[in-house]
């Protein structure tokens, strides 16, 4: 199932269930029977938004079969101390708020349970005697956000089966320490037209092929169409270049100008240092700079070249410059991989890595500190994909910061209707 089916099918069960008439209450849930009667009740106290509330379950017994059965509530869960309502308010704002665990518990029990933080926002307001103490943990919330993504987990075969591919995509990776120290990298997949990111894999390094391959295959079966891939940017991980060789030989890789520009800074430095070698003091630091800004003008040219023409005309400008041999013979072994993107079938791959999305990351989530295992690292990380992928970028543009789909979210620009439908809902909350 996919997942709009799957979010929608989630939200009609609980819209059958308050739309369900009296009849449908009463009847059997073993047998179908609508022979019952009425079998006591109990009271249950969850918490809900509106705080502590007393609500009456009714029971019945079926005269065929002898089951008995309680009345379900559309807000409130099984067993549950909090009502569904609370428990999308608390993952919304972590997801979504970019706070600690131990935060967004303290703001959900001031919230709820008109109590420590709320009396700063109603300085006016008495509290009630002898009410209620909400003692929502940031413990409670962990293990909800660990139900979710576990149900996320067991399901994401043929997650985006139905959402159009582009064939452009970036990889990248975002290390993480865990508990006790260990180091783990965390490896996402997205598509560089719509922004869409696949369901990601943590691994120990990024420097094996069979990492790669676990994430290629990975968003495969979330539904990746594996022979519409057309260009892949990337940093230059020797592992992916070597799984794209053997397992995709037809994909190009685009090399990501952000890492080439950081790999050249060194020996930029070192030119202009060898070509003011021969000098001291104010007269070395001018040869110093100018020589650093002439070599990083002539490297822009070849970067930002418009065309395949322009580049290698920039490029031999490079190599007649007296202290630029050394940087053409990089830009030169790399030139097919610095300018796939100006190919008419690989436009849209871009010209960087999405390193934009561990911005985002760690803004909300931290670098992985709140995971302290692979498996809730990984959990955390496709709790954060699916997120992204319903969230619309702003709408509103920044002075040095633009969005390509101002106020439309990556499913949206991929043409998937989200009417009716959230993560949340995705996440079986």
């Amino acid at each position: 199932m996919d997942i709009m089916a799957r979010g929608r099918a989630f939200v009609e069960s609980l819209v059958a269930i308050g739309r369900r008439r009296e009849v449908d209450r009463r009847r059997c849930r073993v047998c179908e029977s609508s022979q019952v009667y009425k079998h006591g009740s109990y009271t249950r106290h969850p918490w809900k938004l509106e705080g502590r509330q007393a609500v009456v379950v009714q029971r019945y017994r079926c005269q065929s079969c002898g089951a008995t059965h309680s009345d379900e509530d559309a807000d409130l869960p099984p067993r549950a101390w909090y009502a569904r309502s609370v428990r999308r308010l608390a993952m919304d704002w972590w997801l979504h708020g970019g706070s600690s665990l131990r935060r967004v518990a303290e703001m959900v029990r001031s919230l709820v349970g008109h109590q420590e933080r709320w009396h700063i926002w109603q300085p006016t307001r008495v509290p009630e005697a002898g009410a209620a103490h909400c003692r929502l943990s940031h413990s409670t919330l962990q293990r909800w956000l660990d139900q979710a993504g576990e149900r996320a987990t067991r399901q994401t075969e043929g997650l985006y089966a139905e959402v159009p591919c582009t064939g452009q995509l970036g990889a990248d990776g975002l290390w993480a320490r865990l508990r006790g120290g260990a180091k783990r990298v965390l490896l996402m997949l997205r598509e560089s037209v719509t922004g869409l990111l696949w369901p990601p894999v943590v691994a120990r390094g990024e420097e094996a092929a069979a990492t790669w391959a676990a994430l290629f295959s990975q968003a495969r079966d979330a539904g990746l169409a594996w022979e519409e891939i057309r260009a892949v940017v990337s940093d230059g991980s020797q592992g992916l270049l070597s799984y794209l060789r053997h397992a995709l030989p037809w994909v190009y890789q685009q090399r990501c100008i952000f890492h080439i520009w950081r790999n050249l800074s060194g020996e930029l430095a070192r030119q202009a240092k060898r070509a003011a070698a021969s000098l001291a003091g104010a007269a070395a630091k001018e040869e110093r700079a100018r020589v650093h800004g002439e070599l990083r003008a002539l490297v822009r040219a070849v970067l930002d070249a418009p065309d395949f023409a322009a580049a290698e005309e920039a490029l031999a400008q490079l190599q007649a410059h007296a202290q630029g041999g050394a940087l053409w013979e990089v830009l030169n072994a790399r030139f097919l991989e610095l300018f796939a993107h100006l190919m008419p079938q690989h436009r849209g791959v871009g010209r960087v890595t999405p390193e934009w999305m561990w911005r985002d990351f760690r803004l909300r989530l931290g670098r992985g500190r709140n995971a302290g295992c692979e498996e809730r690292l990984r959990r955390t990380g496709l709790l954060f994909s699916i997120y992204r992928n319903f969230t619309p970028a702003q709408a509103r543009q920044e002075r040095s910061r633009h969005y390509r789909h101002p106020g439309r979210s990556a499913l949206e620009v991929a043409g998937v209707d989200l009417k009716g439908c959230s993560y949340l809902d995705v996440l079986v909350v």
